[in-house]
């Protein structure tokens, strides 16, 4: 699976995208996040404020129980702001 990591999801993590291969027992976004935050302390930082953070799924706009099933690329990133 692609994924990519904007604005300050991607500075705390250190790279804007990687590939890859996503165990099968991680089977929503939720899930994803929680394995991401596994890998080590970058990731844990990045998705401490997990509430906060918005996600895509093959450019759709999900919520964090989407299911994983057939997506090719997820996106993290943070609230617009602006005015």
């Amino acid at each position: 699976m692609q994924i990519r990591y904007f604005a300050w999801v991607r500075e705390r993590i250190g790279r804007e995208a990687e590939t890859l291969e996503v165990p099968g027992t991680v089977t929503t976004v939720a899930g994803l996040i929680d394995w991401l935050s596994e890998r080590d302390e970058s990731y844990a930082g990045a998705f401490a404020e997990r509430e906060t953070i918005r996600v895509a799924l093959d450019h759709e706009h999900v919520e964090h129980d989407a299911p994983l099933a057939g997506a090719r690329e997820a996106a993290f990133f943070p609230p617009m702001t602006g005015g």
